[in-house]
């Protein structure tokens, strides 16, 4: 039913008690039921519900907080933003009136540089406010469908949803999927890794997440009933101030961040949110089996994991030196030991228990002689692993000096604790088994005299915190590209005087390296280094491998060799490896993962891994594992989303039966971005299920990134969300019956695919008004004044489009509202008629990947706009036929592509020509989007003609601002 506004007012009234309605307004939104009872982000429901209504009132309350702040600082900004806020609205209220488009465009002309600057900080905070309370929104949903269950259930503490632990437990048990006894295998088998990393799509300085986060903190407490009157009017307050503070605030960064700056940031997810996160999932999905399954799970069990890229990709980026690797992981060894020595600071005051011991636990105490803890053995132990942590701590601190030349601001922070004696002469913590095996001793010992209540408290979670953190929080990967380990073997074996191996075909290149890893003897006396070559590259690369076997295995992941495309290049890493003393034998060998990401290279990825298989050495050295990073973004840049995901299907397709065929346990990496035009999947657990048959077996690894890691880790409720997807989902997918392609179907998407790449390629790369219709229509080369990642834009700074990473591609095409990168080619596969036609519809009613794929594409085109990608045109590009024509053809095809969805999915859901597909998260957000849009055309259209370099500063601070404020408004980037 439709909802008017002044209904919608009357709602908030209805909610809230309130007796006079907020003083803004909302467009005419339509409530409708949403089905399952989802607890997504708002961005992925089809329209508002009646239960969205204290979603909206905290939006209003919000807003009407920052209004109050402006008005009193700044009143003319204030009034502008009213302004063009109402037009925004009346545009919401009806797209296809363009009097308010009009207005705005003509009210952003007059407008100073100052003004421009002003009206954007409004606009992009507002954004951030409406983020903050759809978190506090999520929430609350997820809480009101608990609250609801049947009390006479037994419902556990996990909601009961279909993308919950307790929905997807049931839906297998009442399916006749699966048995007790099968679930709990698949579940404690599971291993999904979450791989952190530092692509720069978090446009959001980190001091203000943490304040955006305290806010949906403050909303959330506000829902309790039991709220007395103060403690609201002070919840209330301490909104103000946080409003108050952000609005004072500056918003931009003004330097770009090092590495270790950005591995700082991912340390803060862990420490402030993954660290308490954890083990409170963990203990609500052990409680969650008891009552559902009748099990416990292993006291040490952790099905996810995290890893990190931060610090360790060095793909393009010259600013990861293996100085920096260094530091990184020195650093995550310190706050590793710190936060542990908390929780046994904890636990030594906990178990002041005197008798009743196992003799385990008895023998271990033995071993302790340098302890005044006579009688309380378990404080004996804890008192232990207390000074072997400060002795981490003190070990790492030096370290940190050393690499950094600054005095260490951790020697403070062990407080009174380091006073305790004898911790010089304890070994450091340096294993988690140093850390499992005397906890697992305790929990033991109190489970088996009598203590169970004991065992089960706090030591479980410090028990399943060393499981899935280690010694160092992450396990870091390292990534470089392929070409610098050819580049490296080469100076090796001109050293060496055999010739250059960078000359030599590929069968000669596996003949060399063969032997030499058959061999015993190294290549090189490692502190021959400097005399391989001059080539600082070459170096740097050789130090990078010296580095990692120092680093130790704990503290490494997975080496990522990105633009591999080569047997050859897997084993050229094998080779440094080994020449550094890292090898299966030693336990030091990282496993090398080669990542294809461009269309021949997942084409030939099957035809690279069956060779690789074929090699006594390497088999022998991978021990039976191997794992394999697919590419999303790349290779949707290289050839158009729907080839792309045809090429990701039948590779990892093939790359399974190679597997098979020589008893390999196979895993895949999945690297995706947030966006869909570089892999991503805001619905998670659709995402997990759409994956091709037999391609998971229970394991997952995957990219986390910039503005999804906030989204998705930004507070300890979401998170254990976000947990609890993954880890259904995964389990849910074992058990699910996959729908195979039909041979029919498979010839559809090889025609799919052939057609949509040739009709994207044939505009990205070899039509010659592209590259100057793209650099002009779009904020693309005024992206790197963001100062968001510490990695340059392109791999080759002079390079063109090709040499473009995939997400400033994506990040530009993401602000004009055009979202070209997500949906091109995909209309001149689909735009079909007859037997094509009828086959692509019984495609999307019948194959679950496909129709993931097309409802994917359809959400993308929900959020373009026809018109506000237009006017970029018309501020922009130069008035030469050449361009406008072209533009004007890039639109064309954005309506073609819409059609063509609609006609695949046979819905009738069009709405004029600027929304064909609608969601209810843009009835709210687009009032605030669609001004910052218009302003930001005006921004760059003065930017970039503008030689005062006084006003270009504040241009640039507002083009900042605008970039941000877009990107929280449409809920991603890059």
């Amino acid at each position: 039913m439709k909802i008017s506004a002044v209904a919608l007012l009357g709602l908030f009234a209805t909610c809230t008690g309130a007796a006079n309605p907020p003083k803004g307004g909302f467009p005419s939104v339509s409530f409708a039921p949403r089905g399952g009872g989802s607890t997504a982000p708002l961005s992925q429901a089809a329209e508002l519900t009646p239960e969205d209504a204290p979603l909206l009132r905290d939006i209003q309350m919000l807003s009407d907080m920052l209004e109050e702040v402006v008005k009193k600082d700044d009143p003319e900004a204030d009034a502008l933003y009213r302004k063009f806020r109402s037009l925004g609205l009346d545009r919401a209220s009806d797209p296809n009136n363009s009097d308010a488009l009009e207005a705005m465009i003509a009210y952003a002309k007059d407008l100073t540089s100052e003004q421009a600057l002003g009206v954007m900080r409004i606009f992009s905070i507002a954004l951030n406010l409406i983020n903050s309370a759809e978190v506090a929104h999520r929430l609350r949903v997820t809480r009101d469908h608990e609250l609801k269950a049947d009390k006479n259930a037994h419902v556990g503490p996990l909601p009961m949803l279909e993308d919950s632990m307790r929905g997807t437990i049931e839906n297998i048990l009442d399916n006749g999927m699966g048995t007790v006894d099968e679930i709990v295998k698949k579940l404690t088998k599971e291993k999904v890794e979450i791989v952190l990393t530092a692509h720069p799509t978090e446009v959001n300085r980190r001091t203000l997440l943490r304040k955006y986060r305290q806010i949906a903190t403050v909303l959330k407490n506000l829902d309790r009933p039991d709220l007395h009157p103060y403690e609201r009017s002070e919840a209330i307050s301490s909104l103000q101030r946080l409003v108050a503070s952000i609005w004072g605030s500056d918003e931009i960064r003004r330097q770009r961040p090092t590495p270790q700056i950005e591995a700082q940031g991912g340390i803060a997810v862990i420490e402030s949110v993954l660290w308490d996160a954890v083990p409170s999932y963990l203990r609500k999905l052990n409680a969650q089996c008891q009552v559902s399954l009748g099990r416990s799970l292993p006291v040490d069990f952790v099905p996810i994991k995290f890893a990190s890229w931060i610090g360790g990709d060095r793909d393009g980026n010259p600013n990861v030196t293996p100085e920096v690797t260094t530091e990184v992981v020195c650093n995550q060894r310190l706050r590793a030991a710190k936060l542990f020595l908390d929780e046994l600071n904890v636990l030594y005051n906990e178990l002041a228990i005197s008798t009743r011991f196992s003799p385990e636990m008895e023998a271990l105490a033995a071993t302790i002689t340098d302890s005044h803890d006579v009688l309380e053995k378990y404080r004996r132990v804890c008192g232990h692993i207390r000074k072997r942590l400060i002795k981490t701590i003190k070990d790492c601190e030096i370290e940190l000096e050393r690499l950094t030349n600054k005095d260490s601001i951790a020697a403070t922070e062990v407080g009174a604790v380091s006073q305790l004696s004898g911790w010089q002469n304890v070994k450091p913590i340096r294993t988690s088994e140093d850390l499992m095996e005397p906890l697992m001793i305790m929990y033991n010992s109190l489970t088996s005299t009598g203590y169970d209540e004991v065992a089960n408290g706090r030591l479980v979670d410090v028990i399943r915190r060393v499981s899935a953190f280690g010694t160092t929080l992450v396990r870091l990967d390292i990534r470089e590209e392929s070409t610098r380990h050819t580049l490296a073997v080469d100076a090796i074996t001109r050293h060496l005087g055999i010739g250059s191996y960078a000359q030599w075909d590929e069968e000669a290149r596996l003949s060399f390296l063969q032997a030499e890893l058959a061999g015993k003897r190294p290549l090189f006396r490692t502190r021959d280094i400097e005399e391989i070559s001059d080539d600082d590259d070459v170096r740097k690369t050789l130090r990078v491998f010296e580095t990692a076997s120092e680093l130790g295995p704990e503290a490494l992941g997975a080496y990522v060799i990105s633009q591999a495309q080569t047997t050859s290049d897997v084993l050229a890493v094998m080779l440094l490896q080994k020449q550094f003393g890292m090898t299966a034998n030693n336990g030091n060998l990282m496993r090398v993962v080669p990542l294809f990401e461009t269309l021949n290279d997942l084409t030939n990825a099957p035809s690279v891994i069956n060779t690789l298989f074929q090699i006594p050495t390497y088999m022998g050295q991978c021990k039976g594992k191997q794992e394999v990073m697919v590419g999303y973004s790349d290779s949707a840049k290289d050839a158009g989303r729907l080839a792309a995901c045809w090429a990701q299907y039948t590779a990892q397709e093939k790359m399974v039966q190679v597997a098979k065929k020589y008893g390999v346990e196979l895993t895949f990496f999945h690297g995706k971005g947030g966006t869909v035009g570089r892999g991503g999947n805001p619905a998670l657990f659709r995402a997990v299920l759409s994956h091709p048959p037999n391609t998971i077996n229970g394991r997952f690894r995957v990219t986390e990134q910039g503005e999804m890691i906030t989204q998705n880790f930004g507070s300890v409720p979401i998170a254990e969300r976000t947990l609890d997807i993954y880890t259904s989902a995964v389990l849910c997918e074992g058990f699910t019956k996959h729908v195979e392609p039909s041979q029919n179907w498979r010839d559809q998407m090889d025609r799919v695919a052939e057609i949509s790449c040739a009709g994207y390629r044939h505009l990205v790369r070899e039509e010659p008004r592209f590259v100057p219709y793209f650099r002009q229509a779009t904020p693309e080369l005024e992206l790197g004044t963001l100062n968001i990642g510490s990695r340059p834009a392109k791999r080759n700074p002079k390079g063109g489009i090709e040499s473009l990473r995939a997400i400033p591609w994506t990040f530009a095409w993401t602000q004009t509202r055009t979202h070209l990168s997500a949906w091109l080619g995909v209309a001149d596969a689909l735009n079909v008629d007859g037997a094509d036609l009828e086959g692509l519809q019984d495609m999307y009613k019948n194959w679950p990947w496909f129709r993931e794929i097309i409802d994917l594409v359809a959400m993308v085109l929900s959020k373009t706009d026809f018109s506000i990608s237009k006017n970029y045109d018309d501020q922009l590009v130069d008035k030469t036929e050449e361009l406008t024509s072209l533009g004007k053809e890039v639109r064309e095809r954005l309506v073609n592509t819409r059609k063509s969805v609609l006609k695949v999915t046979e819905s009738t859901d069009v709405a004029g020509p600027h929304v064909a597909l609608l969601r209810a998260s843009s009835k709210i957000r687009n009032p605030y989007v669609d001004p910052i849009n218009i302003i930001q055309a005006e921004i760059l259209k003065r930017f970039r003609a503008s030689s005062d370099e006084v006003e270009k500063e504040i241009l640039q601070d507002a083009l900042r601002v605008s970039i941000g404020g877009i990107s929280q408004g449409l809920r991603n980037s890059g």
